[in-house]
Formats: C-alpha cells, structure tokens, sequence
C-alpha cells in the first residue's frame, strides 16, 4: 500500500474492503430463490434488463448479475495487490451502479409517501456511495494515492 503524506488514506481502504464484502455476499445471495426474485420486479421494469427475462428464466438473470458482482469482487482483491486492477474493479462498479440507481427511475412506484415524507426503497440508495468509489477507482487510481 502506497503512504499519503505518512499515513494511509484508511477512509478509501475501508470503503474498497467493505465493497468487496457486500458484492461477495449480495453477489452469493443472487444464486438462491429468495433474491432472483426479490429483483425480478427491478429488472422487468429495467428498459435496457427487461429482454433478459425473454431469452432466460428468472434464476439465470439472477444468477449472471451474481456472477458480475462476484467477479468485480475478485478484481477489487487483486486490486489490492496490482492497483491497475482497481482501475477496471472502478469501470465494472461505475456500470453496475449506474444500473441499479436507475431502479429509481425506472421502477414503478418506488417511492411513496409515508406521513407525509417521500421514502423509496432505500437499500437502493446506498449503491451511490458505490458509485462514487467506482468513479475514484477509475479516475484516480494511477495518482497512486488512494489508500
């Protein structure tokens, strides 16, 4: 790991192993029953997902976005050792991400009110904290000052 001015940036470390972890266990989760159809609504209502469900089963569809998010997973570990790797973990996050924040939009009635108060299905929301991280994996990994 590459020192900034003496210590490590922590805050990025924690961010890429903590990614790691919930890709791993989310990405797991997409090989059983219970997911594949707990995202067979974001994904039939996806304009650029829904032919999926055309040419595969719903478990397939589940299983491909499991194995896509296992395999950024990999690349995040590797990057941890070659940190070009991170750089292509970035661009693999920043796609992904940018379709499951999508589900916002193209998701009927994810959001409603409750007491008055605009809510939506927040487990969504978290996915632009990974955006983010893809976005400074991709643009800055080569100042090799990340972590």
């Amino acid at each position: 790991m590459n020192k900034k001015e003496g210590k490590y940036n922590v805050g990025v470390l924690v961010m890429i192993l903590s990614t790691i972890l919930i890709l791993l266990w989310l990405g797991a989760a997409k090989f059983y029953d219970f997911e594949a159809k707990a995202i067979q609504g974001l994904v039939q209502n996806h304009p650029l997902m829904s032919w999926t469900y055309n040419v595969m089963n719903y478990r397939t569809v589940s299983n491909l976005i499991g194995i896509a998010e296992i395999l950024t997973a990999i690349i995040l570990i590797v990057g941890l050792f070659k940190k070009i790797f991170l750089k292509w973990a970035g661009a693999l996050m920043i796609i992904t991400f940018l379709f499951t924040t999508s589900f916002l939009i193209t998701t009927p009635d994810v959001f409603s009110l409750k007491e008055g108060f605009l809510v939506t299905d927040f487990f969504i929301l978290k996915d632009l904290v990974f955006l983010g991280l893809g976005i400074t994996l991709w643009c800055d990994v080569d100042k090799s000052k990340l972590y």
